[in-house]
């Protein structure tokens, strides 16, 4: 009997410890994606982008609750087929995959919104890229970055109509290279955003890098130089994310984080 106990310890403490650890931080991936049969009329379909690099990309832990789907909370998988949204949304870097703010702001936006509106969210962001890569359309992490925005622009123009663009993107460019003319390039970067879409008044809403940055005076300068955009573009606003935490790293915001994240979003698409 003593012998049995040890051996039930050995095998259960084996499967378990056994994993590593990207295996533990998937545990709660959805197993399956449910096409949507029933496709919404076009103009009752709100669209919005997920743009910039990993902390729109999303690196939390993804928990069960987040990939609990909504009839009319949509997104695409890597196919371009249209599916019920379930985190993670990104799919682009298998193995750095994790829970983003898409659920969170779509459901703090469900709730507000005429109820025979749905929202289709289309994830774009790549970890690691920064404005020149955006603007020179290079190819990172295996993705042409505007290509491939472009390529997702012309799927909303025949699902719904583009409502908005959120963006979180800057921890590439928080370098003394390339912290100057950052506004500068966010401009010319969004112009083109707004062009692909053909609405020059598109609300795009930025998020500043972590809270946790300010003892990375690089960080700071990018906040700025967000703040200092926004009070150029009257169609651009800025979330708060001083006060939220990061996952053990300094880089990139926890899940709680990317949960209050899609809250802010929300909040902030709602006032405009």
């Amino acid at each position: 009997m003593k012998y049995f106990i040890i051996f039930i310890f050995l095998f259960l403490t084996q499967n378990t410890f056994g994993q590593s650890t990207e295996d533990l931080s998937r545990i709660n991936f959805p197993k399956t994606r449910e096409f949507v049969k029933q496709i919404p009329k076009k103009n009752k379909v709100w669209v919005f982008f997920m743009a910039g690099q990993s902390n729109m990309a999303g690196r939390g832990f993804v928990e069960p609750a987040d990939t609990i789907s909504h009839s009319r909370i949509l997104s695409i998988n890597s196919e371009g087929e249209l599916i019920y949204a379930k985190e993670p949304f990104h799919w682009y870097e298998p193995k750095n995959t994790g829970l983003d703010c898409g659920m969170s702001f779509a459901k703090s936006l469900i709730e507000k919104v005429p109820d025979d509106i749905s929202i289709l969210l289309l994830p774009v962001a790549i970890g690691g890229s920064s404005t020149n890569q955006w603007l020179g359309d290079s190819t990172y992490r295996n993705v042409p970055l505007f290509t491939n925005f472009k390529e997702k622009a012309a799927l909303a123009g025949f699902y719904g109509e583009v409502k908005g663009i959120l963006w979180h993107q800057g921890e590439s460019d928080a370098n003394p290279k390339n912290i100057y003319g950052y506004t500068e390039r966010i401009k010319e970067l969004f112009k083109n955003f707004r062009f692909v879409i053909g609405n020059e008044k598109l609300p795009i809403i930025m998020g500043e890098l972590g809270g946790y940055s300010k003892t990375n005076e690089n960080w700071q300068q990018i906040n700025k130089a967000i703040h200092a955009y926004v009070e150029m573009d009257a169609n651009t606003s800025v979330i708060n994310t001083q006060d939220l935490v990061h996952k053990g790293d300094f880089v990139h915001f926890n899940a709680e984080g990317q949960r209050e994240m899609g809250r802010r979003f929300a909040e902030v698409y709602l006032s405009l």
